[in-house]
Order: structure tokens, then sequence, then C-alpha cells
């Protein structure tokens, strides 16, 4: 199946409301998100939990046809706490980044919550 693309929130360079995010539900749970023309090393996630307890968030290497260098060093696994929230990245675009200049993500099952992409702005 088809991840589910999350579109980055520009910040950086002014102002900004903070989003309510996208609602972590069972189709991204088995389906994962996908940034499309990521840059890593400028995108940060923030996931909140509303599970009644900890889950895994995992930010997947690179695929042996794209670009990652680093993808050996195999994908990352960010636990966030029942009720937390955490902030993740910025990332390795030597290490994450997929073909076409895409990032994934997935989510342990049963995890519920937001999560929002924010794109740092260039010069921060």
């Amino acid at each position: 199946m088809a991840r589910t693309a999350l579109t980055p929130v520009s910040f950086g360079g002014g102002d900004i409301a903070d989003p309510t995010g996208t609602t972590i539900d069972s189709t991204l749970v088995t389906n994962g998100v996908v940034i499309n023309s990521a840059d890593p090393s400028r995108t940060v996630l923030r996931v909140t939990n509303s599970a009644g307890t900890a889950k895994k968030v995992t930010i997947r290497a690179g695929g042996t046809d794209g670009p990652a260098w680093m993808r050996t060093l195999g994908d990352s696994e960010v636990t966030v706490g029942a009720g937390a929230t955490r902030w993740i990245g910025p990332l390795s675009e030597a290490r994450y980044t997929q073909h076409g200049g895409k990032l994934h993500v997935d989510f342990e099952s049963g995890t519920t919550g937001t999560v929002t992409a924010f794109q740092l702005a260039r010069g921060i």
C-alpha cells in the first residue's frame, strides 16, 4: 500500500501558527508516511503520542537504490512516551534519503496521536 504523503510546514523567516499535525490512525500505522522532496538535514518531526503506552517511531534508512551512502547504519527508532511529545531531527541525508529524495517514517502498531513535519529555512 502507498505511504501517506506528509507536507512539511515551512519553519523560519517569520512566525507561524502552531499546526495541529496529521492524525496518526490505522492507515498511517499500516502504511507509514512519506515526505516527498525531503531535505532530511533541514527536516524536524514533531510526534505526539496519545496511546496509553510508549510507542516507537522509525525513520527508515535509505534503500539500496537511493543516494544514502550511510544506509548500512540502518533505521533509527525513537521512543515516544505515553502522552508525550518528541521532536526528531534534523536528520542525516546520507543515512535516510530514499530514491527520489524521499523520507520514510513508520509507526509502531497501536500508535495514536499526531505527526507534523517542519522544514527549517536555510541560514537558521
